[in-house]
């Protein structure tokens, strides 16, 4: 019973949270109003194990991203998901409802400047220099603060949910046992 408990609370529900955020990002929704930067942040709280978080969600956003379609910038996208779990992995045990709120500004900054360093360098849409690469950061403003807002939402929503079904998990547990 004991390693049941264990498989539950260090698998099912983690993963079942980030299943969650990831089958928000494929309902219709305001561009970059999606759970990712989120799910990058709580993976590393979550999960406890950088490969697997990195794993997990490369497998999402593969398999998201197959639904939804390929673009140019995926190598942008992906590296900046992967930095946000890494830093976020890095520094899980910070990671408490006080501090979330600016652990999800700096996901969503992160996402932001690598992603729209992308944009810059593989597209023909601004000039390939530094008043160029200025432009494309200030156009994508509107979306930043989507990005961010939705980060906001979304890992202060997993981390409550995780919080409050451990502990219905745990008591439910203690009945059982």
């Amino acid at each position: 019973m004991k390693n049941l408990t264990l498989m539950l609370k260090k698998e099912i529900l983690p993963i079942s949270l980030i299943f969650i955020l990831i089958i928000a990002r494929l309902i219709p929704h305001p561009p970059n109003f999606t759970p990712i930067v989120a799910a990058a942040i709580m993976s590393g709280f979550l999960f406890k194990n950088l490969n697997f978080s990195l794993i997990n969600l490369t497998i999402v956003m593969f398999f998201t991203d197959a639904l939804i379609g390929f673009y140019n910038n995926m190598f942008f996208v992906y590296f900046s998901l992967f930095l946000i779990v890494f830093i976020f992995f890095k520094i899980n045990k910070k990671i408490k409802l006080k501090n979330l709120f600016i652990f999800s500004f700096v996901g969503s900054l992160i996402f932001f400047l690598v992603s729209n360093l992308g944009v810059w360098i593989l597209t023909d849409m601004y000039n390939k220099n530094i008043n160029g690469l200025m432009y494309c950061y200030i156009a994508a403003i509107p979306f930043f603060k989507n990005t961010l807002f939705s980060t906001i939402i979304f890992s202060y929503g997993t981390f409550l949910t995780n919080n409050i079904l451990n502990k219905k998990l745990a008591s439910l547990l203690r009945k059982i046992a």
